[in-house]
Parts: C-alpha cells; sequence; structure tokens
C-alpha cells in the first residue's frame, strides 16, 4: 500500500464537472492499494498517516499531527501509484489490487479515519477525477506500507 500524503491549505475533487469533497487546512492522501494489501496494512498505514507530526507548532517547528489543529482530509483512491515503467513507455498496473479488494480497503480507510478526524472527504472509487489543491510548503511525504 502506498500513500501520498500532501500538507494542503485547501483541496478538492470533482467528477463529471461536480465538487464531491472539499477540505480546507488539512491532507490530500493519494492512496494505492497492491494486490497483496489488508486489513491488517490499511490499519497499520492509517494509524502512521494519522499520526505524521507535520504541522508547525507555536515554535515553528513540525511537532503538531493533524487531530491536534483541527485538520482535515480528502482521501482519493489512485491505483497508478503502481504503475510498473520498468519495460517500454507504457506503464503496466499488475500490481494494482483488484477493484473489489482495494475498493473495500479504500472504504475501510475511510471509516477508520473518520472515527479519528471531524472532517473526512473522499473521491469516487474508479472514476475520472479531477483534483486540485494548494500544497501547504510543499510538504509531501510518501508511505509505502514495505518501508513502514
Amino acid at each position: 500500500m502506498k500513500f501520498v500524503i500532501q500538507r494542503v491549505s485547501s483541496a478538492q475533487v470533482a467528477v463529471d464537472g461536480s465538487v464531491v469533497g472539499k477540505i480546507s487546512k488539512g491532507f490530500l492522501v493519494l492512496i494505492g492499494i497492491s494486490c497483496d494489501d489488508n486489513v491488517e496494512t490499511a490499519d497499520k498505514m492509517t494509524k502512521k498517516m494519522l499520526g505524521l507530526r507535520i504541522f508547525e507548532d507555536e515554535n515553528g517547528k513540525t511537532n503538531l499531527d493533524l487531530k491536534t489543529v483541527d485538520g482535515q482530509l480528502l482521501l482519493i483512491s489512485q491505483f497508478t501509484l503502481y504503475a510498473d515503467c520498468k519495460r517500454g513507455n507504457r506503464p503496466s498496473f499488475t500490481g494494482a489490487g483488484n477493484p473489489r479488494m482495494a475498493e473495500e480497503l479504500y472504504q475501510h480507510i475511510i471509516a477508520t479515519c473518520k472515527r479519528e478526524i471531524s472532517v473526512v472527504e473522499q473521491g469516487i472509487f474508479g472514476a475520472d477525477m479531477k483534483v486540485s489543491l494548494l500544497n501547504d510548503g510543499p510538504f509531501t511525504i510518501v508511505l509505502d506500507s514495505h518501508e513502514i
């Protein structure tokens, strides 16, 4: 599982010209789910993401987590995080989880986050989405379940 976490001042996602998710200060998280992932992986990654202390405290140090700053979440499923570009110029996505399993894990991550964070917005799984954001920093972190 891979999470691309961007600290944002604002972000939104639109489908067919309509905004389906919008946040102010918080994290925009692109979520890639592989064929090897499961609920335990999702829980480990979600816990790590929610615990990241990447917001500034009163001394300007990145020392505060999302909940402490009353931050919001926008969660977007993105299978292309598992693009394999080793051969040729056309990526292969065989490492991405099958859609049914990936959507179940994506929904599990959303439900877990909603128990911790007051505002959790999301994209639409499998849809053609238009994502816009104002990256704060810029501050972007990539979490890979094989590395944590």
